[in-house]
């Protein structure tokens, strides 16, 4: 064979391998292709599910948090009006007067009242963005916490209400990479966020095996992601749940409170201010209808304030029975995805017998 045309041959298969090389890297690429879209279209609706479960529950803690701050601002008012109260009819001679509720009782709910306001002043106060929603997750576990400790609930609901709050809300929408306010972070901690934070750009390379190497690997990271954000999902739409229950529970009971002793014992009140101005005192029959609005008050004030002191999650517990609290944020125990652990043994029974207390007491009055 002449020359030329073993160069010419050699060229032409040179030709073919190259095209087939080409081929092969056009082929490798398109996959590649395919494979990083179905994963980002596959990253990107789960995604937007997870932000909606995690906006709701971010809303319902904020309502949460928003009425219990309202009930315990009552209780304070309420609570401040039946010490002066119970002193003006002592001094007008009605000294043996006697409240039946619990003493303990009483102490609960003037703590939650004073926990309430510090938290207001402190946390509120202060503009902290998701505070409303601070107080739905840690009022209870800093009256869990002031329980194991000795230390008032008072105390804890400065600082440490702030620092615990500032610590469970997070910078911006997930979308920007951050958490959003409230629900996101302190009821799914780092452990969620992570694998999602970390898809932050989608792998590419312009050789064609990496490029495929890349996507894959980037869809295997998806695919653990969607796992993750599917059991966060699960686990807020159980805490919403149970932030409905609570919810439900003690709005129904504080609208009685009002109604029929916060509202009538203020009333009540400004008249026998008015009538001490002018040297005129409480007759026995109003003294009695006085205490049994003060009485009746405190009891039901009692049932809500179980259930608002009931940690939503569970706290990190030392081995003597005390709440673990780091730099002025109380701990929370968390599964192995790093979710906080609902408390639902004990809200399930506080619910129930709350529920069973409260018709017991209207059936009563």
């Amino acid at each position: 064979m002449a020359l030329p045309f073993i160069i010419l041959g050699v060229a032409a298969a040179a030709t073919a391998f190259g095209g087939k090389k080409a081929y092969d890297g056009y082929q490798k690429k398109s996959e590649a292709d395919d494979v990083l879209d179905r994963a980002q279209r596959r990253f990107e609706m789960n995604k937007e599910s997870f932000e909606v479960a995690n906006t709701t529950t971010s809303k319902k803690l904020a309502e949460l948090g928003e009425i219990e701050l309202k009930i315990g601002n009552d209780f304070n008012e309420f609570n401040t009006i039946a010490i002066d109260l119970l002193e003006r009819m002592a001094k007008d001679g009605h000294k043996d007067l006697q409240l039946t509720v619990p003493k303990h009782n009483i102490n609960r709910i003037r703590s939650l009242a004073i926990s309430a306001t510090e938290y207001l002043t402190t946390v509120v106060g202060a503009g902290v963005s998701g505070a409303a929603a601070g107080f739905a997750v840690y009022s209870g576990v800093m009256a869990f916490a002031a329980a194991s400790t000795g230390t008032p609930i008072a105390a804890l609901s400065g600082a440490a209400a702030y620092n615990a709050t500032m610590a469970a809300i997070g910078g911006g929408s997930l979308a920007a990479g951050g958490w959003g306010t409230a629900g996101g972070a302190m009821v799914l901690g780092g452990a969620v966020v992570a694998p999602l934070i970390a898809i932050a750009g989608w792998a590419y390379d312009s050789h064609a095996e990496k490029a495929l190497d890349n996507a894959y690997q980037s869809s295997r990271e998806v695919t653990a992601a969607v796992e993750k954000m599917n059991s966060a999902e699960a686990h807020l739409t159980k805490v919403q749940q149970y932030v409905n229950s609570i919810y439900e529970s003690i709005t129904s009971m504080h609208a009685v409170f009002v109604q029929h002793y916060f509202a009538p014992l203020k009333a009540m009140h400004a008249v026998i201010v008015e009538r001490h101005q002018k040297n005129i005192t409480t007759d026995i029959d109003e003294s009695e209808e006085i205490m049994t609005l003060i009485d009746h008050g405190y009891e039901l004030a009692a049932i809500m304030t179980d259930i608002i002191t009931t940690p939503l999650f569970k706290p990190v517990m030392q081995d003597n029975g005390e709440a673990v609290i780091e730099d002025g944020v109380i701990q929370l125990q968390t599964d192995s995805n790093g979710m906080n652990l609902l408390n639902k043994e004990a809200l399930d029974e506080k619910l129930e017998v709350s529920a069973s207390d409260f018709n017991s007491f209207s059936s009563r009055i």
